[in-house]
């Protein structure tokens, strides 16, 4: 029984992590979107939204049968409601990705303009963190989660420094205000996909030491302690 359960936490792990890359794809796929304002690109995100969703509610039935039927021990149990967390932040990132190819999509009605900001970068940055958060969870690394937290201060600053840069657009070439606004509401999304990724990070932190360290990281030194 003990090895039929343990394959069945391996399919689970299996199925959010097929999620999670998707869901990663997207936000790659939405930003080169953003970059080249190719619509075909925001068609292949809207097709993978379609399957995260779908993922999503077979992963939780996953999860709810297995703490319906079986009578994990502890770890186990931490791993499967730590799935069902990471599980929404995945298809939340999913989502942050249809978010900015609609943006994507109203662009198309004005002129390119270059704007002072870098979204790729702050979109590469978020990525990374994405990455790096689903790599700790399939090593049950809690350092690796621990090192996800403390980049979410650099997209917070960029995201705020974005803002003011699009803020000024606006005041000073009016005419460019449509562009800035949906530049805003990208730059917005990629924080929250950063989020996500903090998310992620915290529930494997969660799983591995059994511990809550959500707005809390000094609790990870006081746990050591």
């Amino acid at each position: 029984m003990r090895v039929r359960f343990h394959k069945s936490l391996d399919d689970l792990k299996e199925k959010l992590l097929i999620a999670a890359g998707m869901a990663e794809q997207s936000i790659q796929r939405a930003v080169e979107a953003y970059r080249t304002r190719d619509l075909s690109i925001c068609d292949l995100v809207d097709r993978s939204e379609l399957a995260i969703n779908r993922m999503e509610r077979e992963i939780d039935q996953m999860s709810l049968d297995l703490l319906a039927m079986e009578q994990p021990m502890a770890i186990d149990l931490r791993f499967i409601l730590a799935v069902i967390k990471i599980n929404a932040d995945v298809e939340r990132v999913g989502d942050s990705a249809v978010n900015i190819i609609e943006r994507v999509r109203d662009l198309q009605a004005y002129p390119v303009v270059d704007l002072p900001v870098d979204i790729p970068r702050m979109a590469g940055i978020a990525a990374a963190m994405v990455r790096k958060a689903l790599q700790s969870f399939i090593e049950a690394d809690a350092k690796m989660a621990e090192s996800v937290l403390s980049m979410d201060d650099s997209v917070d600053k960029m995201n705020e420094t974005i803002h003011y840069a699009l803020l000024n657009v606006m005041r000073e070439q009016p005419q460019y205000t449509p562009q800035a606004l949906d530049a805003l509401v990208i730059a917005r999304s990629l924080e929250r996909v950063a989020d996500h990724a903090t998310n992620i990070a915290e529930d494997v932190i969660f799983w591995v030491q059994g511990f809550d360290v959500r707005h809390h990281l000094s609790m990870i030194d006081g746990a050591r302690g």
